[in-house]
């Protein structure tokens, strides 16, 4: 995807997950086609290496095998180039994909893109999302404005995976 887009709509429970198809964080190409059949859950991040996002990062790392023993995939998605997501990756030892979405085409896509305010001032800007796409590729959850502390137990309690 290639051109900048404009803020749209948020998803809903039941709509098809829009396709797309990004480089990871070693310039290969990453279709979320390619997680048809399986639980794949996409969360939208502002920026690689500051300190939410790699809370947040760090969070689905140490998570990753509860969750992929449960049936979850996860894809990273921020703004950042492959040269920044490499970097993030090799530093945190991140084990899941990071995708690049530099011209913001897939988040304005899935909603994760819009006016965002801060200190009072208004602004264009990623909000940090989570979209759960199933096995068909229809939309099985949506989080809007999460908190990147916390946010993976919020999102196995709202999966109703969390064992406690």
């Amino acid at each position: 995807m290639s051109t900048a887009a404009a803020p749209t709509e948020r998803l809903s429970v039941g709509d098809l997950a829009p396709n797309f198809t990004l480089n990871d964080s070693n310039g290969n190409a990453v279709s979320l086609s390619d997680y048809r059949g399986k639980k794949t859950i996409v969360y939208f991040y502002p920026a690689a290496s500051t300190p939410g996002c790699t809370k947040q990062a760090c969070d689905f790392r140490d998570s990753i095998e509860s969750l992929t023993g449960l049936g979850y995939q996860v894809l990273g998605i921020s703004p950042d180039g492959v040269a920044k997501l490499e970097k993030f990756v090799a530093k945190e030892e991140l084990n899941f994909p990071l995708l690049s979405d530099e011209d913001h085409a897939v988040a304005a896509a899935y909603g994760a893109w819009g006016e965002k305010k801060n200190y009072g001032r208004v602004y264009e800007g990623l909000i940090r999302s989570t979209i759960v796409v199933d096995e068909d590729g229809k939309v099985q959850l949506t989080q809007y404005n999460v908190r990147a502390t916390g946010h993976v137990a919020k999102l196995r309690r709202d999966l109703g995976i969390d064992p406690k």
